[in-house]
This record gives structure tokens, sequence and C-alpha cells, in this order.
């Protein structure tokens, strides 16, 4: 008998130890198809969820760059490198467009995967009303170093130099934060912290309640799971590889906080970051806020289906905090 019983724990403990490694070699995966810049992104883009390749690819959710917007950024802006150096000792890179008869500031934040340059269309725009623009590459994408994608939030500290940046140069400037997608997310974990009066007003355009949220619908979209056990394990595995936990990164917390007006953009046929979590978000705020929901439009794509309401909405909040 005792000698059954033997068998039996020994057995036991070795399927333990095979889930242990199986949990972990899964946790591992997922950190590097999510978080890791060098992994394709190729099996999230084109899942049936997400609608198709075209329309969720993140290098498209920055909205769609015509040519002469790239022509306009890269080749007739003057636009130049700015560089700055983070915290932790990353290199990023900025396109810096000076508007020299302006006081006013917009700093532009791209999506996942994405890079400052396409954020062109936006920048022309903004440059046209009268602003200076910062396009910035976060860590990890574009010219930036970085091995990780934070999910916008170590990103936020790096929004948060740019402003100081800009101040520095000149105390009087009024200054908007604006992000796509990931980059919505990002100017939203800036809201939560502490900002100088010169930070005016936030927009934010499809971005996610928080990392851990966005993560766990990709999860039981993606492959059918639950959030436990993995999604935890993946968090160990971003704390030990990136340095944050996933439950960290929370848009709606920072926004609870926030004493910076908002406005909140989604389309109502997103797929890819659910249209449901703008709402959650609106409802967090406790700030002078305003929320435009554009029928048909899916990830990143309110821009695209309904100009004139996008542009309009956006140009009458900021001119409500920016003289």
């Amino acid at each position: 008998m005792k000698k059954y019983k033997k068998v039996l724990i020994g057995l036991l403990t070795v399927i333990l130890l095979c889930l242990i490694i199986g949990i972990g070699i899964g946790a591992n995966y997922l950190y590097n198809l999510a978080l890791n810049p060098d992994t394709p992104k190729d099996f999230i883009f084109n899942a049936d969820h997400n609608a198709s390749a075209e329309d969720v690819d993140q290098k498209e959710t920055s909205g769609s760059v015509s040519i002469d917007d790239s022509t306009w950024l890269l080749e007739q802006s003057n636009y130049e490198d700015l560089y700055i150096t983070s915290k932790d000792g990353l290199k990023l890179h900025n396109y810096f467009l000076r508007n020299n008869s302006s006081e006013k500031w917009i700093i532009a934040v791209h999506g996942y995967t994405s890079e400052g340059k396409l954020m062109a269309p936006y920048a022309r725009k903004f440059y046209d009303m009268g602003y200076n623009v910062i396009l910035p590459d976060l860590r990890g994408h574009g010219q930036s170093e970085g091995d990780y994608i934070g999910m916008g939030w170590d990103e936020r500290f790096d929004i948060i130099d740019l402003i100081q940046y800009i101040i520095n140069d000149n105390t009087n400037t009024e200054i908007v934060l604006f992000g796509v997608s990931m980059g919505a997310s990002t100017v939203m974990n800036v809201s939560g912290e502490e900002l100088p009066s010169n930070v005016k007003a936030i927009i934010e355009d499809c971005g996610y309640t928080s990392a851990w949220e966005e993560f766990a619908y990709q999860l039981k979209e993606l492959f059918g799971l639950p959030a436990f056990p993995m999604m935890h394990t993946a968090s160990l595995m971003s704390k030990i590889r990136a340095g944050f936990w996933l439950g960290e990164t929370s848009s709606i917390n920072q926004v609870k906080k926030s004493n910076t007006p908002m406005l909140f953009i989604h389309g109502d046929s997103d797929t890819f970051v659910p249209s449901h979590m703008v709402d959650e978000l609106y409802s967090a705020a406790k700030v002078e806020k305003e929320k435009l929901i554009i029928p048909g439009a899916g990830h990143a794509k309110s821009k695209d289906v309904d100009p004139e309401l996008y542009w309009s909405t956006i140009i009458t909040f900021i001119n409500r905090y920016v003289n």
C-alpha cells in the first residue's frame, strides 16, 4: 500500500511540475506576443474578432496616412529630431515641429506597434490650427530605444518629460495631450499624475480601460481562455522582464485622479478595443468632459469615417481651454 502511495505522490508531483512548466512557457509566449516589440503581431491583428488586417493592423491605428500627409511631415514640415533621455536611461526619439508664431503645443501619441511619423495626418491638422507639435516614438517603437512595449504605463513619464521640456523653453505655453489607441491610454495615464497648469486639455481616441482588461479580452477571443491563471502568470512575467505588473497599467484608475478636462472618442464598431470601455472611462472621469461616439467606426477609424464631426468636435473642445 505504501508503495502505491509513493507512486501516486510521485505521479502527482510530475504532473504538477509539468503543469507549472507549461504555464510558465505559456506566460512567456503571451508576454512575447503582447509586449515584445520584436515579436510579430500578425496573429493578433489577423484574428477574426479584430476584423481584417487592413482595419486593425496597428501600423494603421494612428489613422490612415495619405502620401501627401507623410510627404508633408518628412519633406516639407521642417521637423527636427528631438532626443530625450528617459529616467531609466533610454534614448527616445521625437519629431519636433515648431510653429514659431505660437505658444500652443500638441503632443500627439501613436498607438501599439506604430510610430510617430504615422501620426502625420493629425500633426498636419494641428499644425495648420497654429500649434507646435511633438510626435513621440514611444519606447520600443520607431527610432526610440526600448525592449518592451509598456502599454502606456512607463510611457506616461516619458510624456511628462516632454511636457517639462516644452515648459522649460516657455513657461507661458499651453499644452494639449492627444493620443490614439495605446497612445490614448498613455495620455490618460499621464492625466492621473500631478501636472503643471500648462496642460490644458487631454483628448483620447479609442483607448482601453487597462492593459489587464484589454489583454484578458484578447486572451478570451484569441484562445478561448479565462483570465486565470494565464493573465496572472503573464503579469508575473511582465514584472520580471519589463518591471511592471499588468494590473498596474490602469488608465481608468488614472482618469479617476485627473484634474484636466478630457474628451473621449470611440467608434461604436471597434472590436479591437471594445467600445464599451469608453463608457467606463467617461463615467470614471470627475473632470470637465465630453464624449464622442462615431457610428460605424472601427478601431482608430473615427477620423476617417466622419472627419467633419471628428475634427469639429476636437476643435470646439480645445478652444474652450486654450486661448
